[in-house]
């Protein structure tokens, strides 16, 4: 697979990918993913990330049933991120909202606010 020697990986061999709402272009989430987990999203068509907390690969959906079905990959100019578009099945964020970014920052900064609502 070319694209995995073309993309400029960081120190820890990741790149960041952004996750979209194929049907309304929703912004879902971010990950991160090395070259196995780019390997694997291509190979099945459900988008697979590098956990940096568990130090392991993660096929996103795999306990909750949540799954992104994938629809098209983009690699911006830089080749260090990725677009990933997705037929998202019920939420993208772990506590219970469709979209990762459910909470909206004040002009000032000062606080947040939640803009979303949980599905689950």
């Amino acid at each position: 697979m070319k694209i995995l020697s073309e993309l400029k990986y960081d120190s820890d061999g990741l790149v960041a990918a952004v996750i979209q709402d194929d049907t309304n272009n929703e912004i879902l989430m971010v990950g991160y993913m090395n070259p196995e987990a780019i390997k694997e999203t291509l190979t099945t068509g459900r988008v697979c990330f590098w956990s940096r907390s568990r130090q392991k690969l993660w096929i996103k959906g795999e306990t909750s049933g949540h799954t992104q079905t994938v629809k098209s990959i983009a690699v911006d100019c830089d080749g260090d991120a990725l677009l990933i578009k997705v037929e998202q099945k019920v939420a993208a964020c772990h506590v219970g909202y469709r979209s990762c970014f459910f909470r909206e920052v004040s002009p000032d900064g000062a606080s947040t606010r939640v803009v979303g609502e949980k599905v689950f």
